[in-house]
């Protein structure tokens, strides 16, 4: 992969993912799903490196969301080995590439053991700033905005704020994604074009990249060809094409 070819533009500073097609790869080969569950491990190992070396921020990306919890128990079950072993194996590595790790997401649901894991890498990699990753787990994006209406609530009942001051700034400042800044750049693997409920509220102004590629075969030369979309992308955030000239001189 060539930096040059977008260098000279503006880059997303936060990417967002959903990983979709890990399931669809295995079907394709008629292998099980957990074999492209593992693959897809490969291909964000990849889409990390590539951030690193495109100097990106944060990168966010959608491991398993709130509803998730429905699929079959075995799929369920053997997700959890594999964060679980993902956490065993790939803290350490990430760590000594100054990468800080952050989980998203209803932690409490999971087995004690990942939680443990999950805070022992959060602790582990806090200090680290050449890359934050987020990995949203047991996520949802109307239970992100419910958790913040609910640290809202009490603090109003606590005398804490006035419910006057609740605004778009103060609620985002309770979202699990604070203080992150929102994604530039969203990108949904395997051919969906929807947001699945992940992010609702931070994706309202970010760039939407959907490709037909299933999540395994996603590489750095795939995120290249989205970033490259994303730089010839005008973003007014509600302004006329005027101001936004305006704003550039």
């Amino acid at each position: 992969m060539s930096t040059n070819t977008v260098s000279s533009r503006i880059l997303p500073q936060h990417i967002a993912i959903v990983m979709d097609g890990n399931g669809r790869w295995a079907k394709k080969r008629l292998l099980p799903r957990q074999a492209g569950h593992l693959e897809g491990v490969k291909a964000l190992k990849k889409v990390i490196q590539a951030c690193l070396e495109f100097e990106v921020q944060a990168l966010t990306v959608f491991a398993f969301s709130s509803e998730n919890w429905r699929r079959p128990e075995k799929e369920v079950n053997a997700l959890m080995e594999l964060f679980l072993s993902c956490l065993q194996d790939e803290v350490e590595p990430l760590h000594e590439h100054g990468i800080r790790i952050n989980f998203l997401g209803a932690i409490e649901t999971f087995q004690p053991k990942l939680r443990e894991n999950i805070q022992a890498a959060q602790n582990l990699t806090q200090r680290n700033n050449k890359l934050v990753l987020n990995v949203a787990l047991g996520y949802g994006g109307r239970w992100d905005i419910a958790q913040a209406c609910r640290k809202l609530c009490k603090k109003v009942e606590s005398g804490e704020i006035d419910s006057h001051r609740i605004d778009e700034v103060l609620l985002s400042q309770h979202l699990t994604t604070y203080p992150f800044d929102e994604p530039d750049l969203f990108i949904r693997t395997a051919g969906e074009q929807r947001l699945s409920n992940f992010l609702i509220w931070q994706l309202a102004y970010t760039e939407l990249y959907f490709t037909d590629v299933l999540w395994p075969d996603f590489d750095a030369d795939k995120l290249e060809n989205a970033i490259e979309h994303f730089s010839y992308r005008q973003r007014k955030f509600g302004l006329t094409q005027e101001q936004v000239d305006a704003n550039k001189t």
